[in-house]
C-alpha cells in the first residue's frame, strides 16, 4: 500500500487523507488543504513532465467542481479543447499563452483568466509554468 503524501491532509486533522479508489488521496471531503509547493514538485518529478507533456493532478473532484494543478514545460501545450462549464486558469508560476479562436492571451504569475463554457482554446507554456485549472459543472436541474 502506498504511503499518503505528507502534504495532503483533511482540514483540522493531523492524519493524512484516506485513500479513495485508485488515487492515494481524497478528491472530495468536507474540507481539504493542499501545499501547492509540494504538489508542484511532485508534478515536476513525473516522467510525463520530463518528456514535455502536460502534467496534472486533480486536487478536488466534486459533481459540480474540479480543481486541477497543471505543469507545462516551456514549449509544451495542451491541444485545443472545450470545457462543458465555465473555467478559470490561475497562473502560479511562469508564463502561459491561451489561444482562442480569434485572439490569444498571455498570463503571468498571479493573473487569472475566466472562460465561459464551450469556448475553444489551447494552453501553451511560453516558459515553464504552473497553473490551477478550475472547472465548474452545473448540476442537473440547476440554473
Amino acid at each position: 500500500m502506498q504511503q499518503q503524501p505528507p502534504d495532503r491532509r483533511l482540514e483540522g486533522s493531523s492524519e493524512p487523507a484516506a485513500t479513495s479508489g485508485h488515487h492515494d488521496y481524497n478528491l472530495s471531503a468536507p474540507m481539504l488543504r493542499f501545499d501547492l509547493r509540494s504538489e508542484t514538485e511532485q508534478l515536476r518529478q513525473q516522467e510525463s513532465y520530463r518528456r514535455g507533456s502536460p502534467t496534472g493532478r486533480t486536487l478536488v473532484k466534486e459533481p459540480d467542481l474540479r480543481i486541477v494543478l497543471m505543469a507545462l514545460k516551456a514549449g509544451a501545450r495542451q491541444e485545443e479543447h472545450r470545457a462543458s462549464g465555465p473555467i478559470s486558469v490561475h497562473a502560479l508560476q511562469g508564463v502561459l499563452r491561451l489561444r482562442l479562436q480569434e485572439s490569444s492571451v498571455e498570463l503571468t504569475a498571479g493573473q487569472v483568466l475566466m472562460l465561459e463554457p464551450g469556448i475553444s482554446h489551447d494552453v501553451g507554456a511560453v516558459e515553464d509554468a504552473i497553473f490551477l485549472l478550475t472547472i465548474a459543472r452545473p448540476l442537473p436541474g440547476c440554473v
